[in-house]
């Protein structure tokens, strides 16, 4: 799969289904590869991507996915952005707090996902949904 990715161009991905899930995966692996990530943080950024990619598809109705490399100057990295028009996250606080599951998923929730990754924001309201985005960089 890495023959095919252009790392000058953002990469999308519809999530509409469990197939959806399994190629964000890949092609978030695809991207970590390239840009040279360690395995360690190659698999902390695909499991990251793999739950925030199924609480899209399960809490969001579905939305899309674009990852990017990003380059600091010092480092490069995968930055990749999650979006839906869902009904957004109705108690963020709660959803963010460790250990709270809603069911589901990996189980990792949002805190989880947001240790897996060195940059993690999020926007949600009910009008707009959730936009979560989320950097890995290079060690």
């Amino acid at each position: 799969m890495t023959a095919d990715i252009d790392l000058g161009h953002p990469q999308a991905q519809a999530i509409q289904s469990d197939e959806d899930v399994v190629r964000v995966r890949q092609l978030v692996r695809a991207v970590a590869v390239a840009v040279k990530l360690s395995l360690v943080d190659q698999t902390k950024v695909v499991t990251a991507a793999s739950e925030l990619a199924r609480n899209t598809l399960v809490y969001g109705g579905g939305g899309s996915v674009e990852v990017t490399t990003v380059d600091n100057g010092r480092r490069k990295g995968v930055r990749i952005v999650f979006a839906d028009s869902g009904p957004g996250i109705a108690d963020l606080n709660l959803a963010m707090t460790d250990g709270y599951t809603s069911g589901g998923g990996l189980g990792l929730g949002l805190s989880g996902s947001r240790r897996l990754v060195d940059e993690f924001e999020i926007e949600t309201s009910p009008e707009t949904g959730t936009r979560i985005t989320v950097t890995k960089w290079s060690r």
